[in-house]
């Protein structure tokens, strides 16, 4: 025979209401995951543990940058797609390969294939000896080569120079893309070409705040230039797919649930937020471009109605 006490039914009240605590904690506990889980992409974190961490990781966008960006109000009068520019001359630097070769290919002149410029700005020209060519421009370089292999060979013509290989003017991706780096400038590459030839944005990517750092000098202003990222790809928007300069870096940031989306967030650049216009499209066929072909019925036809106006009109 068990003696149980007398306040045996009070300890079993006093255990339910422990359990049924318990059930209320486990509730709030699993309800708070689940808020959790929802805001974490929405955020742009990648697991929902990190967003106690506000997924503040590297690819963060400073402050200042976050400013500056918003800052231009006005569309940058600098190069862009459908409005490129060229340069005016070509320097070898550093890194850049030359093809170095007499003009006729009978002559005696026998030179190194291709030749890449060295750290010290040097080419070498073989038996002709080694040649400083950084930062001069094609037209120097051939005037000195051909001065030099002359002060040895009199009659040895004219001596061509080509540049094969540009690896001394580059631009960066950074951040969010699938493949960041570092790429050639060819001279042609714009905000999107850098972007997708850095693999594209992957999914932790902020579209809205994407911008181009332009390098400048210690202790001067900064360039920081706005992307509007979706205009561009979906609007054809050339407005901030800006042609990139050597040493442009493009900066992907990741997603930033408490600045990019919540009330006290700055919003995203006035010129992404401008109004945009349809533009009429011309019901031709075969129709490429800013204005439609020439359709030559049609001007028979124009012509022929000028010729039936009568006399009394045309007073």
């Amino acid at each position: 025979m068990v003696n149980r006490p007398a306040c045996g039914g009070f300890v079993v009240k006093l255990e339910e209401i422990s359990r049924t605590g318990m059930k209320i904690k486990q509730g709030l506990i699993f309800k708070l995951i689940w808020i959790i889980g929802m805001l974490a992409p929405v955020s742009g974190c990648q697991s929902p543990m990190s967003i106690f961490s506000v997924c503040q990781d590297g690819n963060t966008l400073l402050d200042s940058a976050r400013t500056m960006k918003n800052t231009v109000t006005e569309i940058p009068q600098v190069p862009r797609e459908l409005d490129k520019g060229l340069t005016s001359s070509l320097t070898a630097e550093p890194g850049d390969v030359l093809l170095v070769q007499p003009a006729d290919l009978d002559s005696p002149i026998r030179l190194p294939g291709d030749q890449p410029v060295l750290q010290d700005g040097t080419i070498s020209l073989g038996k002709y000896g080694r040649l400083p060519v950084a930062g001069r421009t094609l037209d120097e370089i051939e005037s000195m080569v051909k001065a030099q292999i002359t002060a040895i060979v009199k009659d040895a013509g004219p001596i061509t120079i080509r540049l094969v290989n540009r690896q001394s003017k580059v631009f960066y991706v950074v951040g969010e893309v699938n493949a960041p780096g570092t790429f050639p400038l060819t001279g042609r590459e714009t905000v999107l070409d850098a972007i997708l030839q850095a693999g594209g944005l992957n999914d932790k990517a902020s579209r809205t705040n994407i911008i181009v750092a332009r390098p400048t000098p210690p202790g001067s202003c900064r360039i920081v230039l706005p992307v509007c990222f979706k205009e561009i790809v979906q609007l054809g928007d050339t407005t901030t797919n800006y042609q990139l300069a050597p040493g442009d870096r493009v900066f992907i940031p990741a997603k930033d649930f408490w600045k990019d989306k919540s009330p006290i967030a700055q919003g995203p650049n006035p010129l992404c937020c401008k109004e945009q216009e349809a533009c009429k499209i011309p019901k031709v066929k075969n129709w490429i471009g800013d204005a439609p072909p020439f359709d030559p019925k049609q001007s028979d036809q124009k012509q022929s109605e000028e010729k039936q106006i009568s006399p009394i009109s045309q007073k």
